[in-house]
């Protein structure tokens, strides 16, 4: 029988207790898992361009073409069966364990693969909790970047069977994730404290159009929307990142109105087919359930803009917003766009948001096909500035510095085109903070707030100039004005509270945050790196060399150096005090 060796992500997943569920009712058991089966789990593996190696009575293994599918499509699965296990008692749901490993694995002529890379996959579903998704060390590292959920490092685990001890790590998703993420990331807000009344979150369309690949433009719809909304100083809108945890999940308005601390809920639905779109929006009180304001808008294509600027007009309507001249001037219509620019903006911008080196070179793609076929839309030339912001953070391009230079060259031109545009401004405040114009960086994020207060991304960014302009106290301010308009916040977010109350020398708070953000993230090494350094201030040295041990097993390179060189300190002491913590727990010398 002929044989072939190769690398492929495989996915093992189990049904918890099926021994038990099938002694108690077997033939209930059967046909409710071959429903599953047809309606749930092989339509999503389907969609992932997942095979199926092998079916067991209970249990499936997969094969993928990449990690990302394989865990995009273990999400899918969990998140679909905390719905199906809505209202079913405790002791008859079917829930799974999954595991998943990228690996060498033989394929035999019939397609089945046997091999280590198959043995650790069912090791991993082994150990993985009910409703969670276990990886190995080598499946985590590819898709890292591109998860968005919370991830717990179970450490070196001894596998049954499996020679060497593996690094595991566990995804918890469905409602157990939710709750999870919603107590750590909103634990700043207090729960009994009564939402604003002019508050409203704006969560993402539902796509109609019968076709995932149109995810993107009901996201936009929803996106420019909250945009529109976010420049009205008198209404407290919740940001784009928050609004979209909810994405594909069946929640009530009213438990989105008390994990967002928001009044109103607007959801909608978009179906777009050929050249015409519905779109259907309804305005509701998260508080009691009553619906404020619904419209159900059947127009051209062409029209979409005409309807956004409807939407948001009629929700100002329906809350009683007296606006001033400026808000006014603010919602009013921007000049007519092209219809293909537009789509391929709101493609370039869901492809942005994904944070990764490939994905930020298809959006920027996109986004420059838009400023060809509109050459003044100064949204689409804020964010290709943004591509190459990202390419110099993440160090994705051959010249760091060449990024940076064309992140300010394209942002100043979209300042140019449009001077209202807040993501132009908060570009080039990145621009100019990162090439130590520190006072130029504060003045366009005060810019970009001025035209959008409730612009979550704008308040971080001043705070993080503030705060590398030796500015702490007021950085600190920056960043709550941030975590209360996006309260799932991104945990990097942490790390600068972190830093700022490092600055202070309140040390024991910095530990806290830092704490705080790896439980969240487990493996950066820029905050285990700072937690060293605070054990060192506190003369906790025992902790700090053991931090210090974490940051050279996750980053073998890690380079006080190199961070010295880039950080954007307006006054290079302010480093200092971090390498000053690290030398009195004799880490560094």
């Amino acid at each position: 029988m002929s044989e072939n060796r190769k690398l492929a992500a495989i996915l093992a997943a189990d049904v918890v207790g099926y021994s038990r569920l099938a002694s108690a009712d077997e033939d209930r058991t059967l046909a409710r898992l071959r429903a599953l089966r047809s309606d749930l789990i092989d339509p999503i593996i389907a969609v992932h361009n997942g095979r199926v190696i092998k079916r067991t009575g209970d249990g499936a293994l997969v094969e993928f073409r990449s990690v990302v599918d394989a865990v995009r499509c273990a999400v899918e699965v969990q998140n679909g069966m905390v719905e199906r296990n809505a209202g079913v008692p405790q002791d008859r749901r079917i829930e799974f364990r999954i595991g998943i490993h990228l690996g060498d694995v033989v394929e035999e002529s019939d397609g089945d693969l046997m091999g280590d890379g198959v043995n650790i996959a069912s090791r991993l579903e082994g150990v993985a909790a009910p409703g969670a998704i276990c990886l190995s060390e080598d499946a985590y590292r590819q898709v890292k970047a591109r998860l968005d959920l919370s991830v717990s490092d179970l450490g070196s685990t001894q596998l049954k069977n499996i020679a060497e001890p593996i690094r595991v790590y566990s995804l918890q998703v469905g409602s157990a994730g939710t709750k999870a993420a919603a107590t750590s990331e909103t634990a700043s807000r207090p729960a009994t404290a009564a939402p604003p009344k002019l508050s409203i979150a704006v969560l993402p369309f539902a796509n109609m159009s019968g076709d995932v690949e149109q995810d993107y433009f009901a996201d936009g719809i929803s996106e420019d929307i909250i945009t529109a909304l976010s420049k009205l100083s008198q209404l407290f809108v919740i940001a784009r990142n928050s609004s979209f945890t909810f994405k594909g999940q069946n929640v009530h308005v009213q438990e989105v109105g008390t994990k967002l601390g928001v009044r109103h809920v607007l959801e909608g639905s978009v179906r777009k087919s050929g050249n015409r779109v519905r779109i259907t929006a309804q305005l509701i009180d998260a508080t009691s359930g009553g619906h404020l304001w619904a419209e159900r808008f059947d127009r051209e294509l062409t029209d979409i803009f005409a309807v956004q600027d409807d939407v948001t007009q009629q929700i100002v309507a329906a809350l009683a917003l007296n606006l001033t001249e400026g808000d006014r001037q603010r919602l009013a219509p921007e000049h007519p766009r092209n219809a293909e620019a537009y789509d391929c903006f709101l493609r370039g911008r869901e492809l942005w948001h994904r944070l990764t080196k490939e994905t930020n070179v298809a959006a920027r793609d996109l986004l420059q096909r838009a400023i060809e076929l509109d050459p003044k839309f100064a949204s689409a030339h804020a964010f290709i500035a943004l591509t190459h912001g990202l390419d110099y953070l993440n160090r994705w391009s051959a010249s760091p510095p060449e990024s940076m230079a064309q992140a300010e060259e394209v942002a100043t031109r979209a300042v140019a085109l449009d001077d209202s545009d807040p993501w132009a401004h908060w570009a080039l405040a990145i621009a100019k903070l990162y090439t130590r114009r520190h006072d130029g960086a504060i003045g366009e994020a005060e810019h970009a707030i001025a035209l959008n207060p409730n612009f979550a991304e704008g308040h971080v960014i001043l705070g993080e100039a503030l705060y590398y302009s030796g500015r702490p106290e007021e950085a600190l301010e920056s960043f709550a004005r941030g975590k209360t308009l996006n309260p799932y916040f991104p945990d990097v977010l942490l790390h600068f509270q972190a830093l700022a109350a490092f600055q202070l020398g309140r040390y024991e708070e910095a530990v806290d945050l830092l704490m705080q953000r790896l439980a969240r993230n487990a493996v950066t090494d820029v905050s285990r790196a700072l937690l060293a350094a605070c054990y060192g201030h506190l003369g906790r040295f025992a902790e700090a060399r053991a931090a210090w041990q974490e940051v050279l097993r996750l980053n073998p390179d890690y380079s006080l150096e190199y961070r010295r060189k880039v950080l954007p300190y307006k006054n290079p002491a302010d480093f200092e005090l971090v390498v000053d913590g690290l030398r009195k727990a004799s880490v560094v010398q």
